[in-house]
């Protein structure tokens, strides 16, 4: 089964692996570089007969080494950003295993066309499809209020910025997750899109289709207006369909041998 953050574990390692890469070229290619001036001086026998060539050299290298600090620099940040989601799928993932103790089936990750839904919960109070957002907060000084988004059942206010993406990636998951379980199942359900905002505190002004929702919340999910009841055999048959689609995980063992 698909851990909490398997897409973002994995991006995150494949830009950990390109990081140092880029490091790597960072250092070697000015000393190659300087290693190839010296070597042409050499076959010369004179370094002053390709001295000329010096300032071609170091153009060419400060112009690289320009292009790749600012290169780590923007991989420095998405690397931020993707530590952030992380901790945020893991810290909203925390909460929701607590509605295993009241029936829910939890499935992290759920891998759709050409995304994938951080987290599914299927009880008999309905099918949630949670998205999670690791946003950082400001340090404004200003306590509480640093770390205060409202919402007024449209819009996303948080402290110096506005937006709707995260509503709108919400509830565009919710809606294929529910097209496709209906197809899947052979009758038509509801899905209510979620949206977690782990380590924020939400001001409620409105309501919308969408559910946000800070970490903590997260453990009374169930009791979200909204949802689709489900009986006992509809939730099995729902939560058969996502599990089937979630094993796409081997073992790490398996995984070597093949790359081997």
């Amino acid at each position: 089964m698909r851990p909490p953050g398997h897409t973002l574990r994995k991006q995150l390692d494949d830009a950990s692996i390109d990081l140092q890469w880029d490091v790597f070229q960072l250092v070697t290619i000015p000393l190659l570089t300087l290693a190839i001036l010296l070597g042409q001086g050499h076959l010369h026998g004179d370094l002053r007969a390709v001295m000329h060539l010096a300032p071609l050299f170091a153009v060419g290298v400060l112009a690289f080494i320009g292009f790749m600090v600012r290169k780590l620099w923007k991989a420095g940040e998405r690397l931020d950003r993707l530590r952030a989601g992380l901790d945020a799928e893991l810290a909203a993932a925390q909460e929701l295993d607590k509605l295993m103790r009241q029936g829910a089936i939890l499935f992290h990750d759920f891998p759709a066309n050409d995304f994938n839904i951080d987290h599914v919960v299927v009880s008999g109070e309905g099918v949630f499809a949670i998205e999670t957002k690791g946003f950082t907060k400001p340090n404004g000084g200003r306590g509480k209020a640093d770390a205060t988004v409202e919402f007024d059942g449209s819009i996303l206010r948080f402290p110096g910025w506005t937006t709707k993406a995260p509503l709108e990636q919400a509830r565009g998951q919710a809606t294929w997750l529910a097209k496709w379980l209906g197809e899947a199942v052979g009758a038509p359900i509801r899905v209510l899109p979620v949206l977690a905002l782990p380590g924020w505190y939400v001001k409620r002004t409105g309501r919308g289709d969408v559910r946000v929702f800070n970490g903590k919340e997260l453990a009374g999910l169930l009791k979200a207006r909204g949802a689709q009841s489900l009986s006992p055999q509809d939730v099995q048959r729902v939560a058969h369909q996502l599990e089937q689609r979630c094993r796409t995980v081997e073992p790490m063992l398996s995984e070597r041998m093949r790359a081997a």
